[in-house]
């Protein structure tokens, strides 16, 4: 685990589609694990529970770290609608998987809260339309242990394939319609977060 400080004056605010009650997220996968989790509305085998699985608000970053759900092993991209107190649950047991001296006191109880908690926060650089980074950063959020069996069993709502979305808006790109792109784009805005909550993962407002 790198122990580098992140030191990037990036703003980092968690960006959105979400209702009064939901909050939506990004994976991509194989058609084996997306199409059984569609049927199922929840994550089924093959899908494993012992690894890691890092959902993301950002639509965009998700198309830059599937590229446009084209790159092997993430040809389908899953839209999940998950509970607010699902995610807040997530949150308040997360840690930065980053030393961040503006969020822990020193590397040594940095490393503490790191080795007892099921969820990781990672801040990236944001993507434009044309997947380039923008100054803002997108959180990603890796659960593991009991945070994907609550995930699993508790948080989702409503599993939806948007593949055929995502090859519709990267042919508008391709094509250099970026206007019909945007326009087609999940609306994403920023998710009110506890004041605690806040301070937890390291993020901006």
């Amino acid at each position: 685990m790198p122990l580098e400080e992140d030191t990037e004056g990036t703003m980092r605010v968690v960006r959105a589609a979400y209702t009064a009650s939901t909050i939506t997220v990004y994976q991509a996968y194989p058609k084996e694990i997306a199409q059984a989790a569609v049927r199922a509305g929840t994550f089924v085998p093959p899908f494993k529970r012992e690894r890691m699985t890092w959902i993301k608000p950002s639509f965009l970053w998700t198309m830059y770290r599937s590229g446009w759900a084209t790159k092997p092993g993430q040809e389908h991209v899953l839209s999940i609608e998950l509970t607010h107190p699902g995610l807040e649950w997530a949150l308040e047991r997360a840690s930065l998987s980053h030393f961040d001296s503006a969020v822990h006191q020193d590397k040594e109880s940095w490393r503490k809260e790191l080795s007892g908690s099921p969820v990781r926060i990672q801040w990236d650089p944001d993507r434009s339309v044309s997947l380039e980074p923008l100054s803002r950063r997108a959180i990603q959020v890796g659960l593991s242990g009991e945070a994907v069996q609550r995930y699993v069993h508790d948080w989702i709502v409503k599993i939806t394939d948007i593949t055929e979305l995502v090859h519709d808006i990267h042919g508008d790109v391709s094509r250099g319609r970026v206007a019909e792109a945007v326009q087609a784009l999940p609306t994403e805005r920023e998710f009110p977060l506890r004041e605690d909550l806040r301070k937890r993962i390291g993020a901006d407002s």
